[in-house]
């Protein structure tokens, strides 16, 4: 009872009042919108889907996160597009429900290398339930008991809903090389650069900590037309960062991939420096991109049960090779 306690106060206070942090998704590479607004439109033609993540089911912390996504291009214009991110903490039914537009305009510039600067425009809420929180005050020792009611200045002055907008900021470098087929890109995330206020308390303002990120990819043939890729991405928020490196191989429709997680910071002690070793599998139609990821803990936080991460991926169609006039420019 009393670790049930300590837990539900601890995790309640760090999302509150701490470092909140943003939902990062292991198949960051295979839908980079999750990252950065500049790849919206970026493969030419409208395409959608869905991730479905849920993290530690067996620490009695369990999160899920959703994330549904459309983006198209639209000729002389750049790249628009629509997501939905919804997280849910099951100990204390915490929830963020967050929708966001971004649009992506397209500069070409020499050497076959395009400029992607772009901006998010989104609107959140969080919530708590606090009917799931016990407060000190609430605790009697002696007899063993819980008061239902407490008089803590937080419980009288707590909100259970927070609304608030948020900006984000983003920019991509890319070059397709179609002499070799290869492609390059680079790119650079700011979100939350209005930091928005997510503090639960009446008249108090905790603002959200600035999400920074660079990542880069690099995709080039190998044997029989088959595709390898390397990735990474370094992510900062407030005192925590992270670096994700990656290495995925295509064979025909099927792809095999891994990912080392690494926490370059170590903030404490007993921090690791590799977190997870994330392992992917998946399959890619002609219109259809499937993918599934299971991320392995490598420090002592205890059995987890992992990370699982499932994609699904709908590519309408190559706008391109229907606009003759585009193609020629791209050239």
């Amino acid at each position: 009872m009393k670790f049930k306690i300590i837990i539900t106060l601890f995790i309640c206070c760090f999302s509150t009042f701490v470092k909140a942090q943003d939902p990062i998704f292991s198949q960051y590479f295979l839908v980079p919108e999750t990252i950065n607004p500049g790849f919206s439109g970026f493969e030419d033609a409208t395409y959608f889907g869905i991730m479905h993540r849920t993290q530690w089911p067996n620490l009695n912390l369990k999160v899920e996160t959703e994330y549904a996504f459309f983006n198209t291009w639209v000729e002389n214009l750049g790249g628009l597009g629509f997501s939905i991110l919804n997280q849910h903490e099951s100990n204390t039914n915490y929830n963020h429900l967050q929708g966001n537009i971004n649009y992506a305009y397209h500069v070409k510039l020499a050497n076959a290398w395009y400029f992607r600067p772009a901006v998010e425009l989104g609107f959140g809420a969080k919530s708590y339930n606090f009917r799931n929180l016990v407060l000190s005050d609430q605790i009697n020792i002696g007899t063993g008991t819980i008061n239902p009611v407490s008089s803590d200045v937080f419980a009288l002055n707590a909100n259970r809903n927070i609304m608030f907008f948020d900006f984000t900021a983003g920019f991509v470098f890319d070059k397709k090389n179609t002499s070799n087929d290869t492609d390059l890109w680079i790119g650079a995330t700011f979100k939350h650069l209005n930091r928005p206020n997510i503090s639960f308390v009446e008249n108090n303002n905790v603002p959200l900590d600035i999400f920074y990120s660079l990542h880069a990819n690099y995709k080039f043939p190998y044997y029989d037309r088959n595709d390898f890729l390397l990735s990474a991405n370094y992510m900062q928020q407030g005192e925590f960062n992270r670096l994700d490196l990656g290495a995925t191989m295509k064979i025909n429709k099927l792809f095999l991939g891994a990912i080392a997680v690494t926490n370059p910071a170590k903030n404490n002690n007993n921090s690791y420096f590799l977190t997870s070793v994330n392992g992917l599998i998946g399959v890619e139609f002609e219109k259809l991109r499937f993918g599934f990821s299971y991320d392995i803990n490598t420090s002592n936080i205890g059995r987890t049960d992992g990370v699982y991460e499932l994609s699904i991926t709908y590519l309408a169609g190559c706008l391109v090779c229907r606009n003759p006039a585009r193609l020629e420019r791209r050239k």
